[in-house]
């Protein structure tokens, strides 16, 4: 089936955040993880049939939503798992501050690599945690983790590590070498390791493959918590469904007692959305991620072609583009593209002052408007 990613949809006046934000501007919304694509139809013809049923009180994990989860896994990532593992919460975000929260004490630390999703760096604060954010390294090749500075800055109060992979917003598909490395060192050290694993499904490099953490070793399995959503993959994430799968049953009990009275049930639609992306939209996601690919290897060409002066490392995932516009000088560079009708995302939340986000995960067409108005901002700074 030939799905149709080109046509542009309004989505003014939805209440959409993307684009409210930019409300009454002529400004051009590329900076929020959201994409600009109608959801698989399969999802669509899903939820209208639950609608038609015309009650939605309060709704449980159904066995066919959670054997849903546990049939992709194994499938698409080689990983068979008890059901008994998934605990379901609206969204990866608060999951992340719920793991800050469950492990550790007040003035404890958390380790994590930047840059990375504004979440990673505000969850340990919110938990009354210390955070110590090591850069990322680039290698010549990739970003890469940097172990001799991570070995440096640990501290005896460190408790846990939190890692985004795919990463979000390098782009980096992290390998079996790499991720056995972390796992050494979090094993050495005695930490919990916390992954965000929403984008593993959105892997845009022909031959490179996403490998759960917990699949390195049974060691570090059983000290992990993994945090997905088919929300990122299938445009979802208005429907508030994710899952953490956490082998340990002293780790999972952990994490749910901080949850008991804050978190509340997952809504009957986000079930609903779930179970029809995992069942029925891998066609879909497909041809999605061949879309994706193209738009990534175009705006790759237009930035080293028409815009020299920013500089775009090869990705391997996600539909998240960073930015390098060092060269620019820019005391705010986000302020700067938004002032010339650009919407991007602030480096400076991820930890990179000197760096924007573009969301290529839009129709060709609003692409190319978008990239001709950044190219027409970097041209004026020379003027």
């Amino acid at each position: 089936m030939d799905y149709n990613f080109d046509t542009p949809i309004d989505r003014k006046n939805t209440a959409s955040l993307k684009w409210d934000k930019y409300k009454s501007t002529d400004i051009l919304p590329f900076w929020v993880a959201d994409m600009d694509f109608e959801a698989a139809p399969e999802i669509v013809t899903a939820i209208a049939e639950r609608n038609s049923h015309g009650v939605f009180g309060y709704t449980v994990p159904g066995e066919t939503v959670t054997q849903s989860v546990v049939d992709y896994l194994e499938r698409d990532h080689g990983y068979k798992i008890d059901p008994a593992w998934i605990v379901w919460t609206p969204g990866v975000v608060p999951a992340i501050n719920l793991f800050c929260r469950a492990f550790g004490e007040n003035g404890s630390s958390v380790m994590t690599c930047t840059p990375v999703y504004p979440p990673f760096l505000t969850a340990p604060e919110n938990a009354d945690r210390k955070l110590i954010a090591i850069d990322l390294m680039w290698d010549g090749n990739r970003w890469t983790f940097d172990f001799d500075e991570m070995e440096a800055r640990i501290q005896p109060s460190t408790r846990s590590f939190i890692l985004c992979n795919p990463h979000n917003p390098v782009g980096r598909v992290f390998d079996k070498q790499e991720l056995q490395k972390l796992s050494d060192f979090c094993i050495q050290h005695d930490l919990i390791l916390c992954t965000d694993e929403i984008h593993s499904d959105l892997i845009l490099e022909p031959g490179i493959k996403h490998i759960p953490t917990n699949l390195i070793s049974e060691e570090i399995s059983k000290r992990s918590v993994m945090l997905t959503s088919p929300s990122k993959t299938y445009n979802i994430p208005g429907l508030c469904c994710a899952y953490a799968v956490i082998e340990n049953p002293k780790i999972r009990l952990a994490f749910k007692k901080v949850a008991r009275g804050i978190i509340t049930e997952i809504n009957t639609f986000g079930f609903v959305g779930c179970e029809a992306a995992y069942r029925y939209g891998s066609q879909w996601r497909l041809e999605l991620i061949e879309y994706l690919r193209q738009n990534r290897d175009y705006l790759y060409h237009f930035i080293s072609t028409q815009i020299p002066k920013i500089k775009m490392h090869p990705m391997e995932a996600t539909y998240l583009a960073w930015l390098d516009v060092s060269a620019l000088k820019l005391d705010n560079p986000a302020g700067y593209f938004e002032s010339e009708g650009i919407g991007l995302s602030e480096g400076g939340f991820f930890g990179a002052n000197d760096h924007v986000r573009l969301n290529f995960g839009c129709s060709r067409s609003l692409l190319e408007i978008g990239l001709n108005k950044l190219k027409a901002a970097v041209d004026k700074l020379a003027d």
